[in-house]
């Protein structure tokens, strides 16, 4: 079995997921702080995306955690495999809760602009949100892929 860089029960895994818990909360009320960012379906998706993703990885990190401290190996192949298909399913709905809210601050910030229109309309926070969803979704990308390299080097 190989050590792999950001796998679970290691210090690499254990600082990727505590970034993901540092960046999903900071996109979550960048929105969150925004005027009527649930009246939009992209918005409220990425929200929804975005507490999962803070959810999982607090998860993930208090059981890296737990296992440094207590010098146990998490890199059995049951316990990996469940790590990696719940990765790929948060990367996944990260992705598209992400890329569905862009299009919309794109749409509305540039296309119908909307944003100088209606002032009350939080387009910066909507886009800074959008940029910090963005980096959440990299750091779960990287871990994803690490878990997945490990679960692959048991075969």
């Amino acid at each position: 079995m190989k050590r792999v860089v950001g796998s679970p029960g290691t210090w690499s895994g254990m600082a990727l997921r505590l970034s993901q818990c540092v960046f999903a909360p900071a996109s979550t009320f960048a929105m969150a702080s925004g005027f009527s960012y649930s009246n939009y379906s992209a918005y409220f998706y990425m929200s929804l995306a975005l507490i999962l993703q803070l959810m999982w990885s607090l998860g993930l990190a208090c059981k890296d955690i737990f296992a440094l401290r207590n010098k146990k190996d998490l890199h059995t192949r049951d316990n990996v495999l469940i790590i990696v298909m719940v990765d790929w399913v948060v990367a996944v709905f990260m992705f598209s809760g992400a890329c569905a809210s862009a299009s919309l601050t794109i749409f509305l910030m540039w296309d119908v602009h909307f944003c100088e229109t209606y002032s009350k309309l939080a387009c910066r926070q909507f886009a800074l949100s959008v940029v910090l969803a963005f980096i959440t979704w990299l750091l779960q990308a990287a871990s994803s892929f690490s878990v997945f390299w490990l679960l692959v080097s048991f075969y």
